[in-house]
This record gives C-alpha cells, structure tokens and sequence, in this order.
C-alpha cells in the first residue's frame, strides 16, 4: 500500500504547483491592468511568500496532530478556492488577498513531506523527499508553459482553469490518499499540544537551528538570482523573455532530476550532511561564476548552481527529517517556512544590490553559500536523536 501511495503524494503536490504556475506568467500584467505598478508586483508575489512563512510551520505541526490526509487535502482546497478568488478579482487588494489565502493554503509541501517521510523506509527517504523536490518542480516547469499555451482564454479563463485542476486535484486525492494513519498520524490527540507548543518544542534542538539557519541563507542567494538574472541575462548575452523563459525552464529541469535521482543516490553514498555540503558549494560557485562568465560559460554555470540547489534542498530536508520524532509535520514546516522567508527578503535585497553592481547579488550569494556550508557542518556536532522531539516532552 505505501508503495501505490507516495505516488499519489507525489502526483498531489505536482498538480497543486501546476496551477500555481499556470497563472504566474499571466500575473504581471493582470496587476497592470488593475493600475498596478512594479511594486504592486512584488508586494502580491511577496505576500504568498509571507503568508506561507507564517502558516506552513503550523499546518505542518497540525498535521502531526490530526494526520497528513486531512491536513494535505484541507491545503488542496485552500488552493482551489484561491486560484478562484484569483480569476474573478476585479481590484488589487481583492488580487493581494486571494495570494495570501493561496500563501495560507502553502503548507501542503511541508505535510507532504512529512506524508513521504511516513510511508518510507528510513534508508529511503531521502529518496522520497528528493521526489517530492522534484514533483514541486516539474509542476513550476510545465505550469507555466500550459499557461502560455491558455493564455488566449484570458486571466480570468486561465484562473478558472488552474482553479478546475486544483479541484480535480482535491477530488483525486480524496478518493488515492490512503485513510489507513501512519506514523504521524497515529499520535494520539490527548499526548500532542497545540501547533505553536510543538513548534516551540522543536526550536529548542541544537541540531535543527543550524540547517533552518542553512536553509534561510542559501535559499536567500538562489532567489537572488531568480530575481535578478533577467536583468544580467539581458544586459550580458541579451536574452529577451523567450530566452529566459528557456534558461529557467532548464535550471528547473535540472533541479528537478538532481533531486528526483542523483541526491537520493549521493546520500546512501556519502550521507545527507556531506551532499548538503556539496550542494552548498556548488550553488555558491555557479553564483560566483555567473557575473563574469561569457556566454558558453554562463549556462553551464546556471546548470551546476541549479544541480547545488537541488542536492542541498532535498538533503537538508532529509537533515530535518531526522530530528523529527512525532514533530515531524512541525519541524520540515519550520524549514518551509525557513524558505519562504528567504523568498520574500531575497528578492528585495538583491535588487538594492543590483542596482549598487549588477554582480554584487551573485558575490553575496556565493557568500552566503559557503556560510550556510559552515552551518551544515556545524549541525552535524550538535546531532540530537530522533526521539528529543516527541510532542509535549521537553527537548
């Protein structure tokens, strides 16, 4: 049964990033053509970021409470009803609100990691957290390209579209989750506080802060990039969208089959830690190489810190993973919301430093890089056992 289910997981979380990804390309100039300027952009793409901060921790720490299904499928109709509320939003601040209910909704990839976790093996799951990786981004790959091939229906069609998906998503997986509990779910409610007492629970392990703090400062540098490569790609080798769009589509392609096959593979090798390394450095030199790279190096510098990200990604969740205990659900929240954070301060903070020098954003984030190297080494000296995080037992 564990078997046919975490295919089921996978599919789930693959199709709720699809219908993100649909809208995405279309998402600018709907806000235009509301009045929005720029910033209206970055303040509605940056609320999802912030939404999800805020709730991915929780929704993980109450699916340790309540059990994966009905937490994971709550997160699908939250997704639904947003891509909804996205398509018939007639002003900005009903388009801002219905990204943060979609930001809300955003734990669904904490809960099904810790959904994977569950239905797999200790010695594979590495191997179902790299897949998991890869379905979220395989569902940012194709998203996108489905919504350019829709777009002729309208922001609104397109949206109602996404929204159809994610509800045959939600249908899907009521009927393919499977309702016998796992691990997380099998604790019994009377032993398990609140949601914000487990996550206080699990701050306090030595282990967990380093690769949180590892998590936040990496994923810093890689939104970096994604938020300021159009403008090095433009001004360096003079990409217009259609060439960018292929450039990310290949850094996603990447990190997809990185995390899907070679980390998994690389852990039961060498161990989490050391591939969480590895993958830290070769994200920092892909950054450190790009600025200055000609052309035929640019790409196979994108390619390299793409593949660092995908191994240090699924390896630091697995890093977590191992802390978890009957926290599970709570503590893989805490590292999405680690990067989310990331995702909303990036950004912003690459875009100051671009405008200073258009290679700063990349030199700072191969510093961070080798910071969060550090961290993850450092991690591997504070090792707490699996048991430190049982809910309600001080750590």
């Amino acid at each position: 049964m564990q078997r046919k289910a975490l295919p089921v997981v996978y599919l789930a979380l693959f199709v709720d990033m699809l219908g993100f990804g649909v809208i995405l390309p279309l998402l600018p100039f709907r806000i235009e053509q509301l009045g929005g300027t720029g910033a209206w952009v970055g303040a509605v793409l940056t609320a999802y970021a912030l939404a999800q901060f805020v709730m991915a921790p929780v929704l993980g720490a109450l699916s340790d409470r309540y059990g994966r299904r009905p937490l994971l499928l709550a997160s699908l109709a939250g997704s639904a009803v947003s891509l909804a509320l996205v398509g018939v939003a007639d002003s900005l601040l009903m388009l801002l609100a219905a990204r943060v209910v979609a930001g809300l909704c955003g734990g669904a990839i904490a809960v099904g990691q810790a959904y994977a976790v569950d239905l797999s093996p200790p010695e594979a799951r590495t191997r179902a957290l790299g897949m998991v990786g890869a379905s979220i981004g395989m569902g940012f790959v194709v998203g996108p390209a489905l919504g350019a091939a829709l777009s002729g229906l309208g922001f609104t069609g397109v949206s109602l579209a996404a929204a159809g998906i994610a509800l045959a998503n939600l249908l899907a997986g009521a009927v393919l989750l499977p309702r016998r509990p796992g691990p997380g779910d099998a604790v019994p409610p009377r032993r398990t506080p609140g949601a914000h007492a487990a996550l206080a629970v699990a701050l306090r392990l030595p282990a967990l802060r380093p690769v949180v703090a590892a998590i936040f400062v990496s994923m810093c540098a890689f939104a970096a990039m994604e938020a300021t490569y159009a403008l090095l790609g433009a001004r360096r080798y003079g990409l217009g969208p259609v060439g960018l769009g292929l450039v990310f589509t290949g850094v996603g392609v990447v990190m997809a089959v990185v995390q899907g096959g070679v980390a998994g593979r690389a852990a039961d090798r060498f161990g989490n830690r050391r591939v969480a390394v590895a993958g830290a450095a070769l994200l920092g030199a892909g950054l450190a190489v790009l600025p200055l790279a000609p052309a035929w190096l640019g790409y196979p510098a994108l390619a390299l810190l793409a593949a660092g990200q995908g191994l240090l990604g699924t390896t630091a969740a697995a890093l977590i993973a191992e802390t978890g205990g009957r926290a599970l659900g709570g503590v893989l929240g805490i590292g999405q919301a680690a990067g989310a954070a990331a995702r909303a301060l990036g950004p912003l903070a690459a875009g100051v430093a671009f405008d200073l020098r258009p290679g700063l954003p990349y030199y700072l984030g191969a510093a961070l890089c080798g910071l969060a190297a550090v961290l993850l080494l450092r991690s591997g000296s504070t090792e707490a056992s699996p048991t430190t995080v049982e809910m309600g037992q001080p750590a």
